[in-house]
């Protein structure tokens, strides 16, 4: 009973029985996107979604000094190798043994370590905010998701930031360092107020915003720059947002909150030391380079600046002969923004929880290199992640081995408007769950369009808009794979294609249409399906012979056309039968064909 699409795509290859017939059970076969040689297509297959080795223990390489507590939860999950202080050489070495590395900011992954991997290496964790010792590029090219730890430091970075606010301000480290030389200069080191004085917070994220609340604590005027950040937030604080030029052209300090990128490099030098008020006093707890320090070194001199206090310098540590470091009017501190006992090891925990949840294929919200996701709408989205996923498991493995896979198409059914729904992680996850079972690629968000495109695989997405309440973001997704043959003929739709559609029903996603057949099966376990003539005891008969096998049943549900007709019956269950248990389910009479599938 092959439709009319799956003759038309027979390849020359195959030599295909009829649908409906009986075929020995086989092991497990292999596929691969594209036409293939393989000379049987039998009907009962079972197919695995695991490659051999899966179930191994992965390996996670820490370059950097982390927080006890962080390493208890790699543990916990992944063989941890702490190897620190490593050459770029020996770094290149080790990663093709690692799936995960975690690094600070002392560490250069760069294009080298990527290749060097050999694809085995799937999240690097930047244990801080930056990550510009990271090659994003190199990292998204080769589908390795690239997460940091955003929070966990963001109260230590800007008390130090108002440390050492305070502290230049009254000539503390000097101030220090000339008692303990035996002088006492009380002249010398009369410092300013910090009352009444505007301070300007240049990138008000999350640690620019930690700094402007306090700086309002202090009595300070605070005015930000920052292009991305929303007015709002910022008036909700008592924060003006201003241009650039306006920050740095009125304020008395100006404090460096902002990421280093081509746009920020440097972006304070000559020209815009020139446009300050004089006297002008500089704090830098973000990035070295966002500074040209040779220019400030000559603002200092000529008296523009007044005084600067750095955390984070071009080049660290920077050379003991520094004109930076040696000059009297900077207080200068050891990258120390993040280092407070609590804050190493919340950040310890933040990113070792980021690595272990991209290991297991979870979707994290601090990913930099794929688009960014709330975490409010990753938990919303969380359910319906798996069930998309798990529809393009199913609909693969449902692909006749001759069959190349190239025309996906997915529906959303949604009461939302469309701005309110983004499917690019629902369509980043079903790519996965259709390519990773039958190739040996690693798919995540980073990398889903980009290894689909380069396996000729098109996917189209299509929405249907639904009357009533937005609650849900989803009623349902349909999953089609078209041109191909179906190892089970019963998943092939009216209009000749794979068809398997899920919802989520209590939080839990489930499998509710397999071709024209309407089903109801808990995705969880695996999944028997089979085609039967609708007939008392089918249900007792098979639940039986699994019984005696010991495998458990999750759930069982039967979609039929009419009484005493065609019907099929999905089962849910715990553990893989054996062969002889699915030879004995073959071997019912009234059982046309059936299949088991792996999720």
């Amino acid at each position: 009973m092959a439709t009319s699409a799956s003759r038309a795509l027979r390849t020359p290859f195959l030599k295909t029985p009829s649908l409906s017939s009986k075929q020995p059970l086989t092991s497990a076969l292999s596929f691969a996107l594209g036409p293939s040689r393989r000379a049987v297509r039998p009907l009962v297959v079972v197919v695995s979604a695991a490659a051999g080795g899966l179930d191994a223990k992965p390996t996670v390489l820490v370059a950097e000094k982390l927080g006890e507590a962080g390493l208890e939860l790699l543990k916990e999950f992944a063989n941890v190798d702490c190897a620190y202080n490593l050459s770029p050489e020996e770094l290149c070495t080790k990663i093709s043994l690692c799936d995960a590395l975690i690094v600070r900011s002392g560490t250069k992954v760069s294009r080298e370590v990527f290749e060097s991997s050999g694809g085995r290496l799937k999240v690097v964790g930047r244990a801080g905010v930056g990550i510009d010792n990271v090659d994003l590029a190199a990292a998204t090219e080769h589908g390795c998701l690239v997460v940091n730890a955003p929070t966990a430091n963001t109260v230590a970075a800007a008390e130090h930031g108002i440390a050492l606010l305070a502290a230049m301000a009254r000539n503390v480290a000097q101030a220090d360092a000339s008692v303990k030389a035996g002088k006492w200069q009380r002249n010398k080191y009369v410092g300013v107020s910090l009352v009444g004085k505007t301070l300007a917070v240049m990138g008000f994220g999350k640690v620019g915003t930690e700094v402007a609340r306090r700086a309002k604590g202090l009595g300070m005027h605070v005015i930000a720059h920052d292009p991305y950040a929303p007015a709002d937030r910022a008036r909700a604080i008592g924060v003006d947002l201003v241009s650039f030029d306006e920050a740095i052209a009125t304020a008395d300090f100006i404090s460096l909150h902002m990421p280093l990128t081509p746009a920020t490099s440097k972006i304070l030098n000559d020209e815009t030391f020139a446009k300050m008020k004089k006297g002008v006093r500089i704090v830098n707890v973000a990035r070295g380079g966002v500074i040209d320090e040779e220019a400030l070194v000559r603002a200092l001199d000529a008296g523009i600046v007044a005084q600067a206090a750095l955390d984070v310098f071009t080049q660290e540590p920077p050379p003991k002969d520094s004109k930076i470091i040696q000059h009297e009017k900077i207080t200068a501190t050891p990258h120390l923004g993040a280092s407070t006992m609590e804050a190493q090891e919340g950040v310890a925990i933040e990113i070792a929880e980021a690595v272990v949840g991209a290991l297991k294929g979870e979707l994290a919200a601090t990913a930099v290199n794929a688009p960014m996701v709330p975490a409010e709408v990753l938990t919303e989205l969380k359910p319906y992640v798996v069930l998309a996923e798990k529809l393009g498991r199913l609909a693969v493995q449902l692909v006749a081995g001759g069959s190349g896979v190239k025309t996906v198409k997915v529906t959303y059914a949604s009461a939302r408007a469309t701005d309110d729904l983004d499917t690019r992680l629902l369509r980043a996850m079903i790519t996965k769950g259709i390519i990773e079972p039958i190739s040996s690629v690693f798919v995540n968000l980073v990398n889903a369009d980009f290894t689909a495109k380069q396996r000729g695989l098109r996917i189209t997405e299509e929405r249907i808009g639904l009357d009533g309440s937005p609650e849900n973001p989803l009623d349902f997704i349909q999953v089609q794979i078209a041109n191909v043959e179906s190892k089970f003929a019963s998943a092939i739709s009216d209009s000749g294609e794979i068809k398997v559609e899920g919802r989520v029903k209590d939080g839990i996603p489930h499998l509710t249409k397999v071709g024209s057949f309407e089903v109801d099966v808990s995705l969880e376990g695996s999944i028997i399906l089979c085609r039967q003539v609708d007939q008392p005891g089918m249900i007792g008969r098979v639940g039986s012979i699994l019984g005696e096998e010991n495998v458990n049943v999750s759930f069982m549900s039967v979609g039929r056309i009419a009484p005493r007709k065609q019907a099929v019956m999905a089962i849910g269950v715990d553990d893989q039968p054996s062969k002889e248990a699915l030879s004995r389910i073959g071997d019912v009479p009234a059982i046309e064909e059936f299949v088991f599938l792996k999720l």
